[in-house]
């Protein structure tokens, strides 16, 4: 009886270890712990500075609902939209600690991956077109491998932005009327270069203090594509958008390395195609909507000012870029002016 008394509590000590894990994952060669088919659910968090009307929010929903349906539900991402998780580079770094495991980021990321730069250098592309050929070839995938080697995060689709312009209460039509003008620049050192290269005394903030800093004047603008004035509520502090049309630029959605590496092939694979499907959702948003973003601007009050002098501002900008960016930056930079 006692034989058999140990057997039973045996065999149960067993059934409980094995539920607790150790039938959910598997350890690779390369060490790392890997999630199996088990069907037990993979909660990811996830997070962006844009507003829940913002298309970055649309298209994060759309992703999560893919990725969910793709995996069978093992996978469910919970989105947290207007800094809830913190700034963009605090949630980096969460990231990259496990605590938070996706992001929507862009050139902050420079801040570990020099070539990152390239995702917002000023005048660096003539147009949309010109972006999504760069991004789409070889520049991109060289920026895209330096990003997972040196973030820490691997890139699942990029989004096109809307041009960046100046925003104001006075209208800004040239380099000269900069002079004594405090703006807003995020966590981007060639920005604050080329901005104070052009007149301005730019200082980095948060975007979620940008509305305050304007609002109690510690700012006098900032500078943004339509779609982050409009979400971030600056048509009731902002008079002006000056159409500078500085810088043309695009955004990832990136994943944690280690949450990523961590899924089994099947589920790697379900992510990827549910990023790709989200991405061409993601398009189709962006054309119907940048032009809607700009007539509710308008209907708000805010002045587009497009007699701006694009060219003085360029060739302002132009020593600071050169002098700011590495010698392997700068030479990225004219292999992007010459694609064609």
């Amino acid at each position: 009886m006692k034989k058999l008394k140990g057997l039973v509590i045996g065999s149960a000590l067993l059934m409980m270890l094995a539920a607790c894990g150790g039938g959910d994952t598997e350890t690779t060669a390369d060490g790392v712990e890997e999630n199996t088919a088990s069907g037990e659910t993979i909660n990811w968090r996830m997070g962006h500075l844009a507003a829940e009307d913002h298309i970055w929010h649309q298209t994060a929903e759309k992703f999560a609902e893919l990725v969910s349906e793709k995996t069978e539900g093992q996978i469910d991402i919970s989105i947290y939209p207007n800094n809830q998780l913190g700034g963009e580079t605090e949630v980096l770094n969460s990231v990259k600690g496990g605590n938070v495991d996706l992001l929507i980021t862009g050139e902050t990321m420079q801040n570990w991956a020099p070539k990152a730069a390239l995702l917002a250098v000023p005048y660096a592309f003539r147009d949309s077109d010109h972006l999504n050929a760069v991004v789409e070839g070889e520049i991109g995938r060289e920026i895209e491998e330096e990003i997972v080697e040196k973030v820490g995060v691997t890139p699942l689709f990029h989004m096109e932005r809307a041009p960046r312009n100046l925003t104001s209460n006075e209208p800004i039509s040239t380099p000269e009327d900069l002079s004594g003008f405090r703006m807003r620049v995020p966590n981007v050192p060639l920005f604050m270069d080329s901005w104070s290269a052009a007149g301005a005394s730019p200082q980095v903030m948060d975007f979620n203090e940008v509305f305050t800093g304007l609002q109690q004047g510690v700012i006098h603008g900032q500078e943004n594509p339509v779609d982050l004035i409009h979400s971030g509520g600056l048509y009731e502090v902002q008079q002006y958008v000056n159409e500078t049309e500085h810088v043309y630029s695009w955004i990832y959605v990136v994943v944690g390395n280690s949450q990523f590496e961590a899924l089994s092939e099947d589920l790697q694979q379900a992510v990827m195609e549910a990023a790709e499907e989200a991405k061409g959702y993601g398009d189709e948003l962006f054309v119907e909507e940048i032009q809607n973003y700009r007539d509710t601007l308008e209907a708000e009050g805010m002045t587009f000012n497009s007699d701006v002098d694009q060219d003085a501002f360029r060739e302002a900008m132009e020593p600071a870029i050169e002098s700011a960016l590495t010698e392997e930056q700068f030479e990225l930079y004219q292999q992007i002016l010459e694609v064609q």
